[in-house]
């Protein structure tokens, strides 16, 4: 049965947006978007990016908060009710449903490596990175893990600790609701985020060649690197779908979050500048101090060569281990200092994604059973917490790259394509223009109602498409896994199962028992 008390309303307006920021601001844009920048090509790599930025990310962000703020208007704060309302056949709830397992799978492993962040930032201000170099990290990253064993980490103990820490943060966050909450935290952490960072672009900048004796390894070849294009790369289709893919991570489009945000607006505020200021907000921190920290300063501490070699192991090998070995590098004067403010910004940036995945599922309790704020939350803490030991005890056996793929890689774009067909084509273009322009501080631009009607849908199915061939397949038939993790990865296939399973039975209950309030 739906809750028929009041629902929660933003307390101001900058909350809202610096809400939603932090929704988009997250690991991937001081992580993922460096590394996806060197793997494919440097400058080349920003071209095709500021394109699908324009023709992908401005035009799902105002989508996703024109259906969020028109669900909220008939009460609902996650995607099955909000896709009931735009297309009244009985399949509707269900292609929602998506939008829950999505937002709830990542959720159960982003905090976990979110507590990372935590711990290595408490490990640099102490000093534990002193004697560490890019050739020992790989060690001092999997023996915390838990994955090996080391004088420095004998057990998963520690980031065990640090993960229930986190977890309980995240959990506390959440309880507290949407003003008291998740906007109080937005108004605190993204703040010092951007402190964070620009104090770190500055250092970095100023940082020039930390060993003369080596000339070509300088913040100067890191920044040319970036932002000096080969154009005869643009060839390379492997690069525009980079570029695409990484516009879904940066926004944190496809996983309704940014829906259940939305949903807590009157039914005359302004979405159109809001989404526009978000993304926007959402680039400077991607494109401006990203694209300004990691890259530049390891081109600086290792030559280009190797920087390339480092991002081909991943987000990370570049985090968690090039980035500590420069800041225990004695060629970096108080380097302790500033990787304690580099793992607390990506801290910062984790807490303020994390507490969104989980506003959604929170929302559809509430809205759809009745139920209160702290039965809610409890209820979802439990299924993260029962769902993260996999998690955390399954990490070297592939357990979490599994659930990354098909949630938070493939299950985004198949999502944001369901959420466009229906929102320009089912529920109506015309419908879908008016609602999102409604009660808008600026008129959005009529060339995009070309481009989301016709233009994003398009690229989403080539890239759906492409992916379903090139990488899906091949992972959904093991092509390349090894043999020892083979019984590991189908068992985070068949906790991916029973939770999506779940999310099923839950939407058709609550349709099954929930009275007509409008």
């Amino acid at each position: 049965m739906a809750n028929s008390g009041e629902r929660e309303q933003w307390g101001t307006r900058i909350g809202l947006i610096l809400a939603v920021a932090g929704n988009a601001v997250g690991l991937g844009n001081f992580l993922r978007f460096p590394v996806q920048a060197a793997q494919n090509g440097g400058g080349a790599f920003m071209i095709p990016y500021f394109i699908f930025f324009i023709l992908l990310g401005i035009p799902l962000m105002w989508i996703e908060w024109g259906i969020g703020r028109h669900g909220g208007k008939y009460r609902h704060g996650s995607a099955p009710g909000m896709f009931d309302v735009l297309w009244k056949h009985k399949l509707a709830k269900y292609l929602g449903s998506f939008g829950l397992f999505i937002s709830l799978t990542i959720l159960i492993y982003y905090t976990y490596i979110e507590s990372w962040t935590l711990g290595f930032s408490l490990f640099s201000i102490l000093g534990f990175f002193s004697n560490e170099t890019v050739q020992t990290m790989p060690n001092f990253l999997s023996s915390y893990q838990g994955v090996t064993e080391s004088e420095t980490f004998s057990s998963i103990s520690t980031a065990y600790i640090l993960m229930l820490f986190t977890f309980a943060l995240n959990f506390y966050i959440l309880y507290r609701g949407i003003a008291q909450g998740i906007e109080k935290l937005a108004k605190i952490a993204m703040p010092l985020l951007f402190i964070f960072a620009i104090i770190l672009v500055i250092r970095v900048v100023t940082l020039g060649t930390p060993d003369p004796s080596l000339p070509d390894n300088s913040v100067e070849n890191g920044f040319a690197f970036i932002w000096n294009p080969d154009f005869k790369q643009l060839g390379n289709p492997i690069i525009w779908l980079a570029a695409a893919g990484q516009i879904f991570f940066t926004l944190s489009v496809g996983m309704g979050t940014i829906h259940a945000y939305a949903s807590y607006l009157k039914p005359k505020d302004d979405i159109a500048l809001s989404a526009l200021t978000t993304a926007s907000t959402n680039e400077f921190a991607e494109v401006i101090l990203g694209a300004s920290i990691a890259i530049p300063v390891a081109v600086a501490f290792f030559g280009l060569d190797m920087t390339k070699e480092i991002a081909q192991g991943g987000a990370f090998n570049l985090g968690f281990v090039a980035m500590p070995a420069i800041f225990g590098s004695a060629h970096l004067p108080f380097g302790e200092i500033f990787g304690f403010l580099w793992f607390l910004l990506l801290f910062f940036a984790g807490i303020t994604s994390s507490v969104a995945m989980g506003q959604p599922i929170v929302a559809f309790l509430e809205d759809e059973f009745g139920m209160n704020r702290r039965k809610a939350v409890l209820t979802l803490a439990a299924i993260v917490m029962i769902a993260v030991q996999f998690v955390v005890f399954f990490l070297k056996y592939g357990f979490l790259d599994e659930m990354d793929y098909w949630a938070g890689t493939f299950g985004l774009v198949v999502f944001a394509l369901m959420e466009t067909i229906l929102f320009m084509w089912v529920f109506g273009a015309d419908k879908a223009w008016k609602e999102m322009n409604d009660g808008g501080d600026i008129k959005i631009p009529r060339i995009f109602y070309y481009i989301m009607k016709y233009i994003t849908p398009l690229i989403l199915a080539g890239i759906m498409i492409w992916w379903f061939v090139q990488n899906a397949l091949p992972t959904l038939l093991l092509r390349n896994a090894a043999p020892e993790n083979v019984p590991y990865i189908w068992g985070a296939r068949i906790l991916m199962l029973v939770l999506f399973s779940g999310i099923i039975w839950l939407v058709k209950k609550a349709w099954n028992n929930r009275k007509e309030i409008f």
